[in-house]
């Protein structure tokens, strides 16, 4: 199996909902996000994907999210803004270009993270 892996980050603002703590306030973080696919195989160029691909596709999803607060973002208007979520929404939208990811981690400081993926 191979697995190829792509870092990005954004900074970012949110509060969670349903929580008693701190975390309940408007907080930021500096999120780092990976994002990896595999395959049993590679394809015409011997590459799984080539890794600008990825990473220009994973960059248009996190423009989105840049120097916002996630809370205002129609997705996280419904759905917590936790880094569980944001790992899967970041994950659905690069399935959603076509990219057979894995998996996508997202760090919210550099000791927590939180991974989504449908394996």
């Amino acid at each position: 199996m191979y697995e190829i892996c792509v870092i990005s980050e954004f900074s970012s603002a949110h509060n969670l909902r349903n929580y008693k703590g701190k975390c309940e306030n408007v907080h930021g973080h500096n999120w780092k996000i990976e994002a990896s696919v595999v395959s049993k195989k590679l394809g015409k160029q011997e590459m799984v994907i080539d890794f600008k691909e990825l990473k220009k596709k994973l960059n248009l999803i996190i423009e989105d999210l840049d120097h916002k607060n996630l809370n205002d973002i129609g997705y996280f208007q419904k759905v917590n803004p936790t880094s569980e979520n944001i790992a899967k929404y970041i994950y659905d939208r690069l399935k959603n270009q076509g990219i057979k990811v894995d998996a996508v981690k997202v760090w919210e400081s550099e000791t927590s993270s939180a991974t989504y993926s449908e394996t």
